[in-house]
């Protein structure tokens, strides 16, 4: 019997313990001829405690540290333009004052400063007319910025300036006729490239030339 437990995993001292129990036998466990005792139930014989199986240690979890995003780059603001006045209606009718693309826009920044008319870059030689009808006011060379520089009052207020020129083709006080050649295109002043530089004005007030002029097809 004891062979039999002990093959299940019960030891002889544990079963032996267990009988005690069973037929109340008091120490020191004296078990006499011819007594009686009652037989343990297999089924119930207790078990050795049975270890859990040891679990794989858990991976450690590791969670990424948060980086922190770059702040986006802010665009420069838009230059401040100077602000646009609506066309006048006595204004007088433009032409513009030679060939060539605007490289330059009214109050686009040059030098970090707001133009005040428009730039129209040309081959050297071109002519440079008048705008409209008027009087030459002057016709010199402006030392600062603009170089050969000419002014052509149109009345009302209104005149007309032309600068960056090459060679000049009228004098002060002289009357021109709307797209009279008055200078060829050239280079003076800050010009870097053969230009002219175009601007008009009311009582010394800057106007966008560009809404004063034709379209161009």
């Amino acid at each position: 019997m004891i062979r039999s437990l002990t093959s299940r995993g019960v030891g002889a001292w544990t079963w032996l313990r267990w009988a005690r129990r069973v037929n109340g036998i008091p120490s020191p466990y004296v078990i006499r001829i011819g007594q009686v005792l009652k037989r343990p139930d297999p089924n119930r014989a207790p078990r050795p405690a049975t270890q859990p199986a040891p679990q794989p240690a858990a991976a450690p979890v590791i969670t990424p540290k948060a980086v922190p995003r770059p702040a986006p780059s802010l665009r420069p603001p838009p230059p401040l333009r100077p602000p646009l006045i609506p066309r006048e209606s006595d204004a007088p009718r433009l032409q513009w004052p030679t060939e060539g693309a605007v490289v330059t826009r009214f109050g686009d920044r040059v030098s970090g400063i707001p133009s005040n008319g428009i730039d129209l870059a040309a081959l050297y030689g071109t002519k440079v007319r008048a705008a409209a009808a008027g009087t030459v006011l002057y016709a010199g060379r402006e030392p600062e910025r603009f170089g050969q520089l000419i002014l052509i009052d149109h009345g009302g207020g209104f005149v007309t300036a032309y600068a960056y020129l090459g060679t000049m083709t009228v004098k002060e006080g002289d009357k021109v006729e709307a797209f009279e050649r008055i200078a060829l295109v050239g280079k003076s002043g800050e010009a870097t490239r053969p230009t002219v530089h175009f601007e008009l004005r009311r009582n010394n007030v800057p106007r966008d030339p560009e809404l004063y002029l034709p379209p161009r097809l």
